[in-house]
């Protein structure tokens, strides 16, 4: 019997998110990348995560930001080498937290937002290289 409940709240939500980047935050492919770029500003950066989807998956309307200008900000800090693989692996971990601590409705729109955040996100940042 699974007692795995749907994302239902904040709190869900803020579970979800310290676990998902305290998986970023090790991980060899990534964990540079967040850990050079946030350094000491994580609770931060994790509480307007938890803002970002509470205003997804809730309509909560609590984040403001431009998280498409941050990225290419940091694809360009980083000497232009975020690519498809580095998403992936974003992915993969998400969805790796995601099925680890909830499933339900709400758990499957988060996956595929994410995904569809993901594609975005990569499409911009190889736009942004090509109009240089």
């Amino acid at each position: 019997m699974n007692t795995k409940k749907d994302i239902e709240s904040r709190e869900n939500l803020q579970l979800l998110v310290h676990s998902f980047y305290h998986k970023i935050r090790e991980d060899e492919r990534l964990g540079y990348l967040f850990n050079e770029t946030i350094q000491d500003k994580w609770p931060i950066h994790l509480e307007k995560l938890i803002d970002f989807w509470e205003s997804l998956l809730f309509d909560a309307n609590k984040f403001t930001g431009r998280p498409g200008f941050k990225h290419l900000v940091v694809d360009a800090n980083f000497g232009n080498i975020i690519d498809k693989s580095h998403f992936d692996r974003w992915l993969t971990l998400w969805y790796e937290t995601c099925d680890e601590l909830f499933m339900g409705e709400k758990t499957e729109e988060a996956k595929l937002r994410a995904t569809k955040i993901a594609e975005t996100q990569l499409y911009h940042i190889q736009r942004n290289r090509f109009k240089r």
